[in-house]
């Protein structure tokens, strides 16, 4: 028999994770192998660290039907959070001997990243929500790992077309996976608005009932919200909602006559244009529905940041536009909350602490938008259109998705570095990356899987790992390992042919 097959048929496949670990070695002759009697030690317990166990051992029970009791102290599996603070708020240690499996970290958050590494050693079968064969094997293996920066995000358009509060939590569990910890939801836009604001009732009944094409759409109560906030949180996720301003606003102009500058509210809209509406910035009530909804929105969220949008606004009279951010951004500060925006706000005087995201197309007008930003003191979240948007097509014969910023294979989205992208940006002002799915052509979850994998992992990979260890060819190589996981946990996924699935 071929000496490399018989290796495979007898051995553990060598670890093939994303994101790549900062370091990461063999240790030979040691392969550990999940036995029915093996237990899940929680070195001091704490409600986070008894829920980051839970789910391990839940899912791990539904795959190998063993009974995997969580104990305190040390087990065959040991997780504790009682290592130095030298590893950083995520970073943690695993290693992998022969009888034992043991995941180190300073904080919960770190310990879950190690977990979610954990769960990509074991194979792949262990996704799965019925009984599976064994063994259970991992090749031994020693792990130091942390994150390269501390912003990696993913953003789900729920404006454009309603997802359900199930289909956004199915997100999130998928995205985690891969160590993302912001979920940009994209909460209003021209054809809907999708978050309840007590003090504006009709942004929901009324903007909330229309998508893209006409269909019955919908909105999030406080309560579903709530449930989405802690289901992210849960999987040690930080939600940034926008509001986008002060365009992108039909739905909200729509709503309330009062808001347009004649008095006069538009029709719902439901088409995919863009640029064509706009708040009324002379308006006092303009800053009274925003002061308003933010704070509502600030109440419901305890992350740091709400998104004020910015972009495409095409209609609004650029001295306009330079009055209002200033305005708006001052509403979010007053709430307890720092700015983020797309990067045309960079354009105005922004406020301490905010973030610039930056979406552009390689063009110099927005490369500068980007710099006048830094020169402000704002930081950086990465998400350049024609490599970070989930929604481009892959090819001309992608069956969903636009096109506008260009094709984007799963090699263009993972071949750039966030800190080198825009010229004479200093490093230290790049805090990020994020990975935006704007879902005009998207009106279900499956569609959705597809347009985000095989491509969010690589957009992952970058805000995790060293830039040195970027590299497509190997890349593709553990990528392609990761089909099967993805088919046991049901995932839409492309199967695009530059990667050599197996």
């Amino acid at each position: 028999m071929d000496e490399t097959l018989l290796k495979q048929l007898t051995h553990p496949p060598e670890p093939t994770l994303i994101p790549q670990p900062v370091t990461q070695s063999a240790l030979p002759d040691q392969t550990f192998t999940l036995q029915s009697s093996a237990t899940v030690g929680v070195v001091t317990p704490s409600e986070a660290l008894d829920r980051i166990a839970d789910q391990l051992v839940t899912q791990l029970r539904r795959s190998t039907g063993f009974a995997l009791p969580v104990e305190p102290g040390t087990g065959t599996i040991t997780l504790s959070a009682d290592g130095p603070d030298s590893l950083g708020a995520e970073g943690y240690e695993l290693r992998v001997e022969s009888s034992t499996v043991t995941v180190t970290a300073a904080t919960a958050e770190g310990l879950f990243r190690g977990v979610t590494t954990l769960r990509q050693l074991l194979p792949a079968k262990a996704e799965a929500d019925t009984d599976q064969a064994g063994p259970w094997e991992i090749a031994g293996t020693e792990i130091s790992d942390a994150p390269r920066y501390s912003y990696r995000g993913v953003m789900l358009d729920v404006s454009r077309h309603f997802f359900s509060v199930a289909d956004v939590k199915r997100f999130i569990e998928l995205a985690s996976l891969y160590k993302l910890n912001r979920l940009h939801l994209h909460l209003s836009d021209d054809q809907g608005w999708r978050i309840q604001v007590d003090s504006w009732q009709e942004l929901t009944k009324h903007g909330g009932s229309s998508e893209v094409g006409g269909g019955p759409a919908g909105h999030y109560t406080k309560a579903d919200y709530a449930e989405i906030v802690m289901y992210a949180a849960d999987h040690f996720m930080t939600v940034v909602p926008e509001i986008d301003t002060p365009g992108h606003t039909n739905a909200a102009l729509s709503s309330y006559a009062e808001l347009n500058a004649d008095g006069e509210a538009p029709p719902l809209y439901t088409g995919t244009e863009v640029g064509f509406s706009s708040l009324t910035v002379a308006k006092d009530l303009t800053y009274e529905f925003l002061d308003d909804v933010f704070r509502e929105v600030a109440e419901q969220t305890p992350g740091d940041v709400i998104h004020l949008g910015g972009d495409e606004a095409h209609v609004t009279p650029h001295s306009d536009y330079l009055t209002f951010v200033p305005k708006a951004a001052e509403l979010v500060v007053k709430h307890g909350k720092r700015v983020m925006g797309w990067h045309e706000i960079a354009d105005a005087e922004l406020p301490a602490g905010s973030i610039v995201q930056y979406w552009g197309n390689d063009q110099a007008k927005d490369e500068e938008l980007a710099r006048k930003g830094v020169r402000q003191g704002a930081e950086l979240v990465m998400s350049p259109a024609n490599r970070a948007y989930l929604d481009m097509k892959y090819d001309e014969d992608s069956p969903y998705g636009l096109a506008w910023a260009g094709l984007i294979s799963v090699e263009k989205a993972y071949s750039w570095d966030p800190a080198t992208l825009i010229p004479d940006v200093p490093e230290s002002a790049v805090i990020g990356v994020e990975a935006p799915l704007w879902t005009e052509t998207l009106d279900d979850l499956a569609k959705v899987e597809f347009m985000t994998f095989p491509r969010l992992p690589g957009i992952a990979e970058l805000g995790w790992s060293p830039a040195s260890a970027l590299d497509w060819e190997t890349y593709k190589d553990r990528l392609a390992a990761q089909g099967s996981r993805w088919e046991a946990l049901g995932v839409n996924f492309y199967r695009a042919p530059e990667i050599p699935w197996r």
